[in-house]
């Protein structure tokens, strides 16, 4: 008997109970056997390839493609199939029919009418890389992905062999009755998808998928459609979940950024919010202000007139004030959160036109607050108060927004550990001598995983708790883990949001970093973090996001000898001048991790037309010692589990515990 197939006894009336409920589904010794054996077949199946993306920022079009070509997974599998019997235009015609099937015959037939051999060749292909990408998997699993329309027909031609004895007349004139009846087109565009989805077993999201780029919604609801994913959540991420649950200091924040990127068209037009309140103040209150460092970014401002990019850098100074604000009340009633320091506004001399910050005084380059009162800053005028609060009721009646984020709390969580590795976007939070930092919530002190844990059921309930002050507590803490010191999502003593739009010094600008990123490379700090979350250091990586890798000035994503890969090379375009490239993403499959940087992705319609891929320069950051199958992953833990809790029940079938019955 194999090392997982092991019968335990049973030892407790619980025990027997289970066994009676199992009997329930598995009625006799024959069917009990006979999944054992499925579930013993599938742990010898090749484990599947891991997808790691991170840092998305609403880069719709380049995630889009990453998506549809797997980081390059799919090219490579042309290339082992067909190797040299291709000519190299021959196959970037194939990859690009395969990631954009329905837009690339479009293009295609604006040439001309395709011809019968070239549907006949062009399938042929496809059904060779489809059933390379099969090989991973069960054939149920594999027909349950198949489109009903062609599930029968894909099935047989994936696993037959055209030039099997007897079967090659059978195989082709399957083919040559889908281009007769007029559907390769379909059959072309079903087989695509296919391919598209079994490349990838599952897909992992390492935070950060909203702000900055105009395509958050798009790349939610694509995501929303994916066959099987995960999300670590960052901390833009959480201030939408916060801005969605009605924290009036995320909400600020929200539109902050989009009026920052001239995205508040997204804001109205996908999600329905109403900023008309915000516009109306902006105007009356802030039409001979200094807009200075207000003036919204992105290519979008060259098809704006002069009117309207004034009226969003209005609208960006008029929620920024107000987000300080907010910010401030927040701040003082939470003492918790020790973040004094952030209280700025009653810092400020109008008179002297200067800031006292903790490192002195300084000059600042705006003094035009009409709407701050000196004796009490923090205090929302009467306009600003019924704006906001329009405001946020159209945030917390959005049902698409509400979709998205009900989603971001399915599939998401604040780290995951999976198949021996640790998944977060930010960091572990360590004090300077790399133990764990601690922070007291509701009297108690939480840190390490413990604190990860506390902070996601405490962000779980300030979204759905029917306990208004378990919800206010929640909705706090999702501001905090956007900006605290203490947050792993955020990961620096503070953020400058304030001395970057009023302070001209840049030395004030700086966020210094938690001591994680400093000290991660030690080996003894990081077996205590394995540790804590009960993985293997031997066997485990740390994969995270959120601190750009500057790669144009030498910088690294694979840290710690292989221990820590950092995934965020850039997918932003705001952060790409940083970075040199745009962006890295991990594949992990059964015989290693490899790490791709992607050069910046024009367009989709190049990409079809041109046929142009995302250029991607790999990495192997580690081979395994030998090819790793189903047994080896998580899911073959699971497996090893059913296939005891199976073994026992075949056993108390056999020893007269559990009464056998028929199947009908």
């Amino acid at each position: 008997m194999s090392e997982h197939l092991k019968i335990h006894e049973i030892t407790t009336a619980r025990d027997l109970d289970y066994l009676k409920l199992l009997a329930r589904q598995f009625p006799n010794i024959a069917t009990a056997s006979t999944e054992i054996i499925n579930l013993s077949a599938i742990l010898n199946l090749p484990k599947g390839t891991e997808h790691f993306i991170s840092d998305i920022h609403g880069e719709w079009e380049s995630f889009n493609h990453v998506i549809r070509n797997a980081s390059g997974v799919i090219r490579a599998k042309i290339d082992d199939i067909f190797g040299s019997t291709l000519m190299a235009q021959e196959k970037k015609t194939l990859a690009t029919l395969i990631y954009y099937p329905d837009e690339k015959l479009e293009e295609i037939e604006k040439e001309g009418p395709m011809s019968k051999d070239w549907y006949r060749i062009t399938l042929f292909r496809l059904l060779e890389v489809c059933k390379l990408v099969t090989t991973k998997y069960t054939r149920s699993k594999v027909r349950k992905s198949l489109p009903k329309d062609f599930a029968y027909i894909l099935d047989e031609l994936i696993h037959e062999n055209e030039n099997r004895l007897n079967k090659a007349d059978y195989y082709n004139g399957i083919i040559d009755s889908i281009i007769e009846l007029d559907r390769a087109k379909a059959f072309i565009i079903a087989i695509s998808e296919v391919i598209q989805r079994l490349s990838v077993d599952r897909l992992h999201i390492m935070g950060d998928i909203y702000d900055r780029g105009a395509g958050s919604h798009l790349v939610m609801d694509s995501m929303m459609n994916y066959h099987s994913l995960d999300i670590t959540w960052g901390n833009h991420d959480i201030l939408w979940m916060g801005a969605a649950a009605g924290s009036e200091a995320c909400i600020c924040n929200v539109v902050r950024i989009q009026a920052r990127y001239d995205n508040l068209d997204m804001l109205e037009d996908s999600y329905g919010i109403n900023l008309m309140p915000l516009a109306q103040l902006a105007v009356d209150i802030y039409d001979n202000t200094n807009l200075g460092k207000f003036m919204p970014k992105g290519d979008s401002i060259a098809e704006k007139s002069t009117k309207e990019i004034e009226l969003i850098a209005k609208m960006h100074k008029a929620i920024a004030i107000m987000q300080f604000k907010v910010e401030g009340q927040l701040i003082k009633a939470h003492p918790e959160f020790h973040m004094d320091e952030r209280l700025l506004l009653d810092k400020i001399d109008l008179e002297k036109g200067t800031i006292q910050l903790e490192s002195g005084e300084y000059p600042l380059n705006d003094t035009d607050f009409p709407t701050l009162d000196p004796n009490d800053p923090y205090r929302l005028t009467e306009e600003e108060e019924g704006a906001l609060r329009r405001i946020t009721q159209s945030f917390v009646n959005s049902n698409r927004l509400d979709e998205h984020i009900r989603f971001l709390f399915s599939k998401g969580s604040m780290f995951l550990t999976y198949n021996g590795n640790l998944l977060f976007h930010g960091c572990m939070p360590l004090n300077e001598d790399g133990s764990f930092m601690t922070l007291n919530i509701d009297g108690e002190q939480y840190k390490g995983r413990a604190g990860f844990e506390k902070f996601e059921q405490l962000v779980r309930r300030g979204y759905f708790s029917k306990n208004e002050t378990n919800r206010e507590l929640g909705r706090s803490v999702m501001w905090y883990l956007w900006c605290g010191e203490k947050s792993p999502l955020f990961g620096k003593k503070r953020m400058t949001t304030f001395e970057r739009y009023f302070v001209d010094d840049k030395e004030t600008h700086l966020e210094e970093k938690n001591p994680y990123f400093e000290i991660r490379d030690s080996e003894a700090i990081l077996r205590n973090i394995f540790e804590d979350f009960g993985l293997q250091y031997e066997k485990g990586h740390i994969v995270s996001g959120h601190v750009p890798v500057k790669v144009k000035k030498g910088e690294n994503p694979v840290k710690a000898g292989g221990k820590v890969l950092v995934i965020d090379g850039g997918f932003a375009k705001a952060y790409q001048e940083q970075t040199g490239i745009a962006g890295y993403t991990l594949i992990y499959n059964s015989y290693g991790m490899v790490l791709a940087s992607h050069e910046p992705f024009e367009s989709t319609e190049i990409a079809i037309k041109e046929e142009k891929d995302i250029l991607s320069t790999t990495i192997l950051v580690e081979r395994a010692k030998y090819r790793q199958f189903i047994y080896d992953t998580d899911v073959g833990a699971e497996l090893k589990a059913q296939i005891n809790d199976l073994l026992q029940l075949v056993a108390a079938y056999r020893n007269g515990r559990v009464k056998e019955r028929t199947s009908k």
